[in-house]
């Protein structure tokens, strides 16, 4: 059987008296506020508009345009070591697709992540294969489209091997210049350009390692000729 209704024992006065009381200390609040800041002077009313706007560009900037990355492992020696801070810029890949050779910042694929790894866990690498290439690693040579790579930035050669893939629309094959202690592409395959962050671009610590970070500029086919 339904129950009746209890009577809360509050009038339509008392509601109304208690919604008039709190819509008189929020407009209490704010009129406290508005008198603090007419007490500032016009200096310090200018300064915190300043910082209001800097903060809000700092946003900005960081979700749309560069943020600063720290290195936490050595999968990238020599050319980024532990403890670097780097800039990582988001813009370029709004006006072209990611290149050989570039160094990017991206989020674990999805085979990583069922492996126990954070999705916000950023791993960062040299892109070597893009969409349409063949990479295959044999005798300690990674070949791309069977043209031997001249690998000058690598720690050392690779000490594993891999048959040729096929690179598909869409996906990435990146490895880390530290070929044999990277987790990468050849261990989990290919990575979704969706989940690309951003290209590192500038080291600005430490002090005496400060400078453009090359990417694709370094990367070579072996000459023959």
């Amino acid at each position: 059987m339904a129950s009746e209704p209890q009577d809360s024992g509050k009038s339509a006065q008392d509601v109304l008296s208690q919604s008039s009381h709190a819509a008189s200390s929020e407009s209490s609040t704010q009129e406290s506020q508005r008198r603090w800041f007419s007490r500032l002077s016009k200096s310090q009313r200018e300064n915190l508009q300043i910082l209001a706007i800097a903060l809000a560009l700092a946003i900005l900037i960081r979700l749309f345009v560069a943020e600063p990355r720290y290195i936490p492992s050595d999968s990238m020696v020599p050319t980024l070591e532990i403890g670097d801070r780097l800039v990582v810029e988001k813009v370029t890949y709004s006006f072209r697709s990611p290149a050989a050779g570039d160094i990017v910042v991206f989020d674990p694929p999805p085979l990583l992540q069922e492996f126990g790894y954070a999705p916000d866990k950023a791993f960062i690498k040299r892109i070597i294969g893009i969409p349409g290439d063949v990479i295959r690693i044999q005798e300690s040579q990674v070949y791309l489209n069977d043209q031997p790579l001249t690998e000058t930035y690598i720690a050392e050669p690779p000490d594993y091997e891999l048959a040729p893939v096929d690179v598909p629309e869409g996906r990435y094959f990146v490895m880390g210049d530290n070929r044999n202690n990277s987790n990468d592409s050849h261990v989990w395959g290919f990575l979704p350009q969706s989940n690309i962050i951003g290209r590192a671009v500038f080291r600005f610590y430490p002090i005496d390692r400060i400078g453009v970070i090359e990417g694709s500029s370094s990367f070579k086919i072996v000459d023959n000729a």
